[in-house]
């Protein structure tokens, strides 16, 4: 199991300068890696930076540890825009980047503040077309598509990434929702959340049972990362294993610790990432 951290680059943490000197610490304390939320904000009074120009800090100060957004609405983007970013970035990174998509959700109006349908199911119908779109560019060949919310006529992108055969893609999904699972399936991870309640985390045996569904739909026998968002101590060495281990077993490749929110502090954020991730051997 790998472990990161991740961030929501509002208020005190909007700093870009901040979040390039938190991400090195973060990697010479052993961090695999560190990662961001997407937000564009609607009606918040409050700072928020742009995750992608952050991500770009990040690649530049550090040479070790994984980055990427968790996740990136792909409707919110065009899907071209994105593709241009992320190869560039995955240069950059020196193919370090993870691409975390989902359909945004409109509880904080991100859509309708913009003048933008709140439809979910137009979402997934965009976000479906939108990633035909970006691994289309991503081949680096002429590429044309015609679908209902994008149309591509002869577009030709280069490079191609730097990473083959393309830069992993996690999708996110409200368990026990069974149609983001049926797309996950379809690419490289999946970053599942409890539809019943974004605070209650999912427990060891909703992996299971998300693994067992995943495996029904995938063809592929390309390894698969499966991420859960929890939090940890950093003082109690113990505890922190067994809760980690219960989802390594599970099927969980990637623990996101997320000790950062609203409410807390830079001074209690660094201290977290000092402390240095969970892991499952002493």
């Amino acid at each position: 199991m790998q472990v990161r951290i991740d961030m929501p680059p509002f208020g005190e943490f909007s700093d870009p300068a901040l979040i390039g000197d938190l991400a090195r610490e973060a990697e010479e304390v052993g961090w695999d890696g560190f990662f961001l939320w997407d937000h564009i904000g609607a009606g918040w009074p409050v700072p928020i930076s742009d995750p992608w120009i952050d991500l770009a800090v990040i690649a530049m100060r550090t040479r070790r540890i994984k980055l990427g957004a968790l996740v990136t609405p792909l409707p919110r983007r065009r899907p071209w825009k994105v593709a241009r970013e992320t190869v560039t970035l995955d240069y950059l990174s020196q193919g370090r980047l993870i691409v975390g998509v989902g359909i945004g959700s409109d509880m904080a109006q991100e859509y309708t503040c913009y003048g933008e349908s709140p439809d979910d199911r137009l979402h997934a119908a965009m976000l479906d077309e939108g990633l035909t779109v970006l691994t289309g560019l991503w081949q680096g060949e002429p590429f044309s598509f015609t679908g209902t919310h994008y149309q591509v006529n002869g577009a030709h992108f280069l490079p191609q990434p730097r990473q083959h055969p393309r830069i992993p893609i996690w999708v996110a999904g409200f368990w026990p929702n069974k149609k983001p699972f049926r797309r996950a399936a379809q690419w490289d991870g999946v970053c599942p959340v409890n539809r019943e309640s974004l605070a209650v985390p999912l427990t060891p045996a909703d992996f299971r049972a998300i693994l067992a569904y995943i495996r029904q739909h995938r063809s592929s026998e390309q390894p698969f990362d499966v991420i859960h968002a929890g939090q940890t101590t950093g003082t109690d060495v113990a505890a922190d294993r067994a809760l980690v281990s219960a989802y390594a077993e599970a099927g969980v490749t990637w623990w996101l610790e997320m000790p950062g929110s609203e409410a807390t502090t830079l001074a209690e954020f660094r201290r977290r990432i000092r402390q240095g991730p969970p892991r499952l051997m002493g």
